[in-house]
C-alpha cells in the first residue's frame, strides 16, 4: 500500500488526523479552564479589604492602625464615628465589616455583598475579640433571601444563563449558517428572551433565590444573555469552528472568575479584580445584588456595563454583516468571471468548429 493511499481522504490515517485536529479545541478548553479557575480561586487572599472600626477615641485609632499594620496590606482599616455611619457603609458596599469594640464587642457584616468576604472579616475580628477575652457578637445588616443562604445562588444563576446563551450560539451559528445574518441576529434576540425567562423562573418560583425584585433581575438577565448571543453570532462569521472556544474564553474563563459571585476582587489576584470593573458577568451579579439587597446603590453603573456589552454585540453583528456582504460580492464576481470564461471558451469552440467546417 502506497503512502498516498494512507493519507487519501476517507482513509484511516486521514480520518484520524481529522479527529485529532478537532481534539485541539477541548484540550485548549481544558488548559484555559484550569488556568482561569485555579488562577482565580485556588488561593484567595485579602488585599485592601475595607473594614471600619467604630469609635472616635484614641483606643479606636490605635486598634485601627494596629490592624492596618499587622495586615500588611490585607485590610484597609478606617475609623468611623458611630454605628449609623458604619451601617450606611455596609449597605452601600463601601465596607465589608464594622467592628464595635468594648466589653461586649460586636461585628456588623453584609453577607448579601459577599459571604466569603464576611467570613474573612469575621475570622479577623474573632481573633481581636478573643485577645480582649470576650466573645464576638455578629450582626448581619443585609441578609440574603431564605432560598439563598450563602448569597452564591446568584453566581450559579449566572452560570445557568451563560450556558444557555453561549451554547445557543453554536446552534444558531452552525445549524443556521445558511440563514441571512439578520435572521440569525433575530434568533439570538429571541433566544436571549427565552433564556432570561428561564433564569427568572429559576431565581424566583423554582428556588427562591430572591424574594423581591424579580422583574429587574429578569431584565438584567435578558440584557446579559442578548449581549453574549449577539457577540457569539457575530464572531461565528470570522471564527467558524473556533467560535465555541472563543465564547468560552470570553464568557466562562474570564467571566465567571471575575464576576465576584464566589470571591470579590478584594480576595482575588489583580487580573480578575481588574476585569470585575467592566466584565459583563460582574455587571449581572453586582447589578442583581444592588437591585435586590442594596436599594439600587450603584445599579446604574452595573446596568451601563451590561448595556455596553449589548451594544458591542450589535457592533460585532454589524461588522459581520459587512464581511459577509463583501464575501457574497466576491463570490458573485468570481461566479460571473467563471461564467464569462466558460461562455468565451464555448464561443471559441464554436468558431473553431465553424472554421473547420
Amino acid at each position: 500500500m502506497s503512502a498516498g493511499s494512507l493519507s487519501a481522504p476517507g482513509s484511516t490515517a486521514g480520518e484520524l488526523r481529522h479527529v485529532l485536529s478537532h481534539l485541539v479545541t477541548p484540550l485548549l478548553m481544558c488548559i484555559g479552564m484550569g488556568l482561569a479557575y485555579l488562577g482565580a480561586f485556588h488561593a484567595p487572599e485579602p488585599h485592601d479589604l475595607r473594614v471600619d472600626v467604630v469609635g472616635s477615641g484614641a483606643s479606636a485609632q490605635v486598634l485601627a492602625q494596629t490592624l492596618q499594620d499587622k495586615g500588611h496590606g490585607a485590610l484597609s482599616v478606617r475609623t468611623v464615628a458611630d454605628r449609623d455611619i458604619a451601617v450606611n457603609h455596609l449597605r452601600t458596599q463601601q465596607s465589608y465589616g464594622a467592628y464595635v469594640p468594648g466589653s461586649s464587642p460586636g461585628l456588623m457584616v453584609a453577607k448579601a455583598s459577599s459571604d466569603t468576604s464576611a467570613t474573612v472579616v469575621q475570622k479577623v475580628f474573632t481573633e481581636v475579640a478573643a485577645e480582649q477575652g470576650a466573645p464576638l457578637q455578629v450582626t448581619d445588616v443585609a441578609p440574603t433571601a431564605d432560598g439563598d443562604p450563602t448569597g452564591q445562588g446568584i453566581f450559579f444563576l449566572l452560570v445557568a444563563v451563560s450556558i444557555g446563551s453561549y451554547a445557543s450560539v453554536a446552534v444558531i451559528g452552525g445549524a443556521g449558517a445558511v440563514l441571512a445574518l439578520w435572521i440569525r441576529a433575530g434568533l439570538a434576540i429571541g433566544t436571549s428572551l427565552v433564556v432570561s425567562v428561564i433564569g427568572a423562573a429559576l431565581a424566583g418560583p423554582v428556588f427562591g433565590l430572591v424574594d423581591h425584585g424579580l422583574g429587574g433581575l429578569w431584565a438584567m438577565a435578558w440584557l446579559y444573555s442578548a449581549g453574549i448571543l449577539l457577540i457569539g453570532v457575530g464572531l461565528h462569521t470570522f471564527l467558524k469552528r473556533w467560535t465555541t472556544l472563543g465564547v468560552m474564553l470570553l464568557f466562562v474563563m474570564l467571566n465567571f472568575t471575575s464576576s465576584g459571585g464566589i470571591f470579590r476582587p478584594e480576595l482575588q489576584p489583580g487580573l480578575f479584580g481588574s476585569l470585575h470593573s467592566f466584565w459583563n458577568g460582574a455587571g449581572f451579579v453586582e447589578g442583581v445584588r444592588s437591585h435586590v439587597y442594596f436599594g439600587g446603590h450603584s445599579l446604574s453603573g452595573h446596568l451601563l456595563v451590561l448595556a455596553l456589552w449589548f451594544v458591542a454585540g450589535l457592533a460585532v453583528v454589524g461588522v459581520a454583516g459587512l464581511a459577509e456582504a463583501k464575501r457574497r460580492r466576491a463570490s458573485e464576481e468570481k461566479a460571473r468571471e467563471v461564467a464569462a470564461a466558460r461562455a468565451a471558451a464555448g464561443a471559441e469552440e464554436e468558431m473553431e468548429e465553424a472554421v473547420g467546417v
